[in-house]
């Protein structure tokens, strides 16, 4: 399969845990510095670019794991997720910067405003959803005009500075690229103005392809049409045939029904999240399967990016070139357990879809 334009490929790191099936207190694998770094090291050998870092209440921290896992590895990326509120913008910019510069440009910055209002509310963040946008989008101009400006004045609504030094300056020029996912208008109309690629969750290839019209529409009016890619967020469960990738799919989430993996994912197709409610809205209303190679099963049993793409390399590959041809340029990627998915990923899918 030729693409016109190199694919963007990354990688989740688990931070969270990890498992070979939910279902299965045995099978799951803890969250340790020594699991991390394997499957950092394995998305690495696969041929990944870059490693997601989630942030949540339940994940290790995701700047120190950055930071560690930069320096293990020669060329990964790490897509580092923030949250508005988390750090003064004015510290976040010298973080970034100096991550950046120290890294030689591996660094991404991945956009997050919309946790869930429990874990807003727990970490004191007393702001509604729509506050912490206002927010979000007042920290990344801010932090693009210290990284670009001298003697910044802002008075804003949640920040005032007056003349700030930042030092180093940005090793990627004019600064690290930022992403975003979110279903949102808030979230769209900041990854119109502020990403470089923007995020979207598992759907069907034809309604990804009259989404990016709308982003390219909506980023045009910043005079950013051109400036914007796409990329889609996925689960993988690839396997040499296809019966045993659908096998290893239904292990995978079998025996879930009541455990607490479970229920976290129905409060979050409840929570005040678009993506989140459309994965709920999918598993509801078409099934597991939406396509021959599309499967919603890992939605019921952990919130977030849930929708898989199952099957043996071919067909895989096919299924993943129909999101190129509705107008994406990467994969954000992940599947259990996380080194296992991203080695035979690397092995048997890489050669189809990036010769």
């Amino acid at each position: 399969m030729s693409n016109k334009k190199p694919l963007a490929m990354g990688w989740f790191c688990p931070t969270l845990g990890d498992t070979s099936a939910f279902g299965d207190p045995s099978q799951s694998i803890p969250q340790s510095l020594e699991h991390f770094e394997e499957v950092t090291l394995a998305a690495e050998a696969a041929g990944f670019e870059y490693m997601l870092i989630p942030v949540s209440s339940v994940c290790w921290d995701a700047w120190v794991v950055a930071s560690h896992l930069a320096a293990r590895t020669k060329k990964m990326k790490m897509l580092l997720a923030v949250k508005p509120g988390n750090v003064h913008p004015v510290v976040q910019a010298k973080m970034i910067t100096t991550f950046d510069q120290m890294s030689k440009g591996r660094i991404y910055l991945n956009l997050i405003a919309g946790i869930s209002e429990k874990d807003a509310y727990a970490e004191g963040q007393l702001e509604a959803k729509k506050d912490r946008y206002d927010q979000m989008l007042e920290e990344v101009d801010l932090m693009k005009r210290l990284w670009t400006e001298e003697d910044v004045e802002h008075n804003g609504k949640y920040y005032q500075v007056h003349g700030p030094k930042i030092m180093p300056k940005p090793f990627q020029q004019p600064h690290p690229p930022f992403f975003l996912g979110g279903g949102s208008e808030q979230a769209a109309d900041i990854s119109a103005r502020h990403s470089s690629t923007h995020l979207f969750w598992g759907d069907y290839p034809e309604r990804i392809a009259e989404q990016i019209k709308e982003m390219r529409e909506r980023a045009a009016k910043y005079g950013r049409q051109d400036e914007i890619d796409f990329a889609m967020r996925l689960q993988i469960i690839c396997r040499e045939t296809e019966e045993d990738a659908w096998a290893a799919a239904e292990a995978l989430i079998a025996g879930t029904e009541n455990t607490a993996m479970a229920e976290m994912a129905k409060t979050a197709a409840q929570a005040d999240s678009v993506a989140n409610r459309r994965a709920a809205e999918l598993s509801k209303t078409v099934g597991r399967k939406m396509t021959p190679h599309l499967w919603t099963g890992i939605t019921e049993v952990r919130p977030g990016a849930g929708v898989a793409v199952v099957g043996n390399p071919q067909q895989v590959a096919a299924q993943l070139q129909e999101f190129v041809d509705a107008g994406c340029t990467g994969f954000c990627l992940s599947g259990y357990p996380h080194h296992e998915e991203a080695e035979r990923f690397g092995r048997l899918v890489m050669p189809l879809l990036c010769p």
